[in-house]
């Protein structure tokens, strides 16, 4: 068969055969895609009767369109041999995955819900499934769980087991009700869900047997082992998953799909402590803003200033978390009780502080407070006069003063080296130091508007001190950001990034912040991957508090798909800034690109609670919405989107554009892909987003056009199409392929 071509599918290569027939992998030579065919055996189809009856259901299954389950494009004929044509998966089976032993917790609910996602979507379409295990669950290269061969279960239930060819592993997974060989109904997809969720957790079947009596037997009378260390409210899930009555098990997967989400989401803020927590807990501290207690207003900057000083020298101590100043100053103005601020941002201390101006005196007041009682610590008073703070040499020296009196009561004796870290400045101007403030203020709204202010900043804080390294590495990211919320092309933007980036290093190459700012421009516009990563992995090792740095190197590693470590960098950079907009919007994106949806549903709702209307936080629920074929509702967060940003975003056009696609809506997507293509005309509206709705709309070589325009442009937004769900139908397209070796994402 390998060499041939059936109807209009070249066959490629042998994936594997069983007792329903042969599967093979092709090529779709209309569409240019890569499909599974399965050729079913004549025994399977059965008499003709038989094989109508299948046919039927087969129709009703391929009209199923869920992210979860693998698509059915057409069953024809061909010689005599009836096939199936699927969508091809790159990935392994969960029985694959599971060989090599028990899932974590997280990913076992995780892939129980998406599989329960998509067999909710078949039940209430009257379509039970009937064979679910983990054979028949296949997991994307990018996390995905897709359930294969529905309705094919249906064909031989009547028939004897040998001729059905089941395997004592499919066996293993059989209802009580299908092991007796009675009717069966949806409950018993819940009950083989039960099981897999069960072999995922353990590594191990609930009910085994060395024969198929014993099996039976098993199923019909034993109950499962008790798993070690699972929290009592799953195992409670689980066993009602696995009830042998039927009227005792869930009677709607919905039901067993609630209690799966909420005890997902119970479990999450145990799995947040746990990585906060280890056996000897890490000291930690977060710096308050210092109140301003004087008439005049000009002492905010002065305020602000101190806490921000103390935050930066507290971060380069080993051994010591600091709350990033977002997180900390979330609270600035605010009167609430010093402890639960601390329960708040989880940290043992927390240092608060005020600056008084009388006359010519000014009083500097700070007092370290242990959190779980509230007691003070530690406390000083600075006291000088107003001519005195004038010299700017002698406010950084009470910042000094401070910040090595506070940490050497929470670390004892520092070693010299640490000391010298501790008292390093980067600029005496207070000018200088100020607008640096501010442009980091309007960095961190995320918008064009704020991004073009914070530019303006750190190009006076530059003129005010040429050799102001942190203000250079500022510039860098106040450039590298802009390209999310603007047309400005990269190749307006990135050298003046590189340049700025560059030059923070000539200044201090031991700054944590310009080896982050360079190590973007490395992998977003010159393409050195390699490089990118050790200045990130280099800006962590100087400054593991800086929470920018684990942040940009979790997107780094998510376009890289190494989704594990992108999602254990994210936590990191939350846990450092814990109400930082754009981490928490973030961690949303990160679960969205490994495709756990759920999870991204959750993380996007905290963003919500914080400021609804943070920018891409609307777009960004509607790409959730979109994976889970919930369209109106996505449609309805895209124009949220639009609405708040008030101006036209090529990449909200895009995202409406392949949903009315999905929709099946042809028509009103190509009036926004028209759009689109006008718009790349008036001014720089990326490529990459005209891309994605080509292929939404199937023109696969009009898609691939698109796509290597943004290559010619320098567009990092060509990085995501190693995790973009857009992209999922042409992955096996060799132009595909080819694109990422030239991009650098595959070698």
């Amino acid at each position: 068969m390998i060499g041939k071509t059936i109807s209009h599918y070249k066959i490629l290569e042998k994936l594997g055969e069983g007792g329903m027939g042969v599967v093979y992998k092709a090529q779709d030579t209309k569409l240019k895609r890569a499909v599974t065919l399965k050729f079913l055996s004549t025994q399977t189809l059965g008499s003709e009767e038989e094989k109508a009856r299948f046919m039927n259901e087969a129709q009703a299954v391929a009209a199923l369109d869920h992210p979860n389950i693998c698509s059915i494009y057409e069953i024809d004929e061909s010689a005599g041999q009836t096939f199936m044509a699927m969508g091809y998966i790159e990935g392994q089976s969960l029985k694959e995955r599971i060989s090599s032993g028990p899932l974590k917790l997280d990913e076992a609910l995780d892939i129980t819900i998406q599989v329960a996602e998509g067999l909710g979507e078949a039940h209430g379409k009257g379509i039970m499934h009937r064979d679910i295990k983990s054979g028949n669950i296949m997991l994307t290269t990018k996390g995905q769980a897709k359930i294969m061969d529905f309705g094919l279960a249906k064909l031989s239930k009547l028939k004897p087991m040998a001729e059905r060819g089941i395997t004592m592993g499919t066996l293993a997974y059989m209802s009580p009700e299908q092991a007796k060989g009675e009717e069966v109904d949806h409950r018993t997809d819940i009950w083989s869900l039960g099981v897999v969720m069960y072999e995922m957790i353990t590594g191990q079947l609930p009910f085994k047997g060395e024969y198929e009596q014993a099996i039976i037997y098993s199923i019909l009378n034993e109950e499962p082992e008790t798993t070690k260390n699972l929290p009592k409210e799953l195992e409670k899930i689980l066993n009602k998953a696995l009830a042998k009555g039927l009227e005792s098990r869930y009677q709607k997967i919905e039901d067993f799909l609630d209690d799966l989400k909420n005890i997902r989401k119970e479990l999450s803020s145990v799995f947040q402590r746990e990585s906060l927590q280890t056996s000897k807990p890490q000291p930690s501290i977060a710096v308050l803003p210092f109140t301003n207690l004087s008439a005049d207003p000009e002492q905010e900057y002065f305020c602000d200033g101190m806490a921000e000083e103390i935050i930066n020298a507290l971060s380069h101590v080993k051994g010591l978390r600091v709350v990033a100043r977002t997180s900390a100053f979330a609270f600035k103005g605010k009167s609430e009780d010093i402890r639960e601020i601390g329960k708040k941002l989880n940290v043992e201390t927390l240092l608060e502080g005020s600056v008084r101006k009388l006359g010519n005196q000014m009083r500097i007041t700070a007092q370290l407070v242990n959190v779980a009682d509230g007691y003070h610590l530690w406390s000083e008073k600075y006291d000088r006069s107003v001519g005195a703070l004038c010299c700017p040499e002698d406010v950084f020296a009470i910042q000094d003063e401070m910040s090595l009196a506070i940490v050497e009561n929470l670390k004892g004796k520092l070693l010299g080296e640490e000391k010298a870290k501790l008292t390093k400045r980067h600029t005496v101007n207070l000018d200088a130091y100020s607008l640096y403030l501010k442009g980091r203020y309007f960095w961190n709204k995320r918008t064009e508007e704020s991004l073009k202010k914070s530019i303006e900043y750190f190009q006076k804080a530059i003129k005010a001190d040429p050799n102001y390294a942190l203000a250079y590495a500022g510039l860098a990211d106040s450039y590298i950001t802009i390209q999310d919320y603007s047309s400005i092309p990269p190749k307006e933007v990135m050298p003046k990034a590189k340049e700025a980036a560059e030059r923070a290093l000539e200044i201090d190459n031991t700054l944590a912040e310009a080896h982050t700012s360079l190590a973007q421009v490395l992998y977003r516009y010159s393409g050195d991957l390699e490089v990118a990563e050790r200045e990130h992995k280099r800006a962590i090792e100087l400054n593991p508090n800086y929470s920018t740095a684990h942040h940009w190197y979790a997107i780094y590693l998510m376009y890289m798909a190494r989704f594990e470590e992108a999602i254990e960098e994210i936590k990191r950079a939350w846990e450092l800034d814990i109400f930082s907009l754009v981490i928490n919007r973030n961690i949303a994106m990160v679960f969205f690109h490994a495709r756990q949806y759920d999870r991204a549903f959750d993380a996007i709702q905290k963003t919500f609670e914080m400021d609804p209307n943070f920018s891409k936080t609307h777009s960004t629920l509607g790409q959730i919405y979109v994976q889970k074929s919930i369209y109106e509702e996505a449609l309805d967060e895209f124009q949220k989107e639009k609405a708040i940003s008030g101006v036209w975003d090529h990449e909200i056009e895009s995202l409406i554009g392949i949903t009315y696609s999905k929709m099946g809506k042809e028509d009103k997507a190509r009036e926004i892909l028209e759009d689109l293509i006008k718009q790349t005309e008036k001014e720089y509206a990326s490529p990459y987003y005209v891309a994605r709705v080509y292929f939404a709309l199937k023109e696969i070589d009009l898609g691939f056009k698109w796509l290597d325009k943004t290559y010619q442009e320098q567009d990092y937004r060509l990085l995501e199409i190693k995790v973009d769900p857009a992209f999922d139908e042409v992955r096996s397209d060799p132009r595909f392929k080819e694109l990422l070796r030239k991009v650098g994402l595959e070698k």
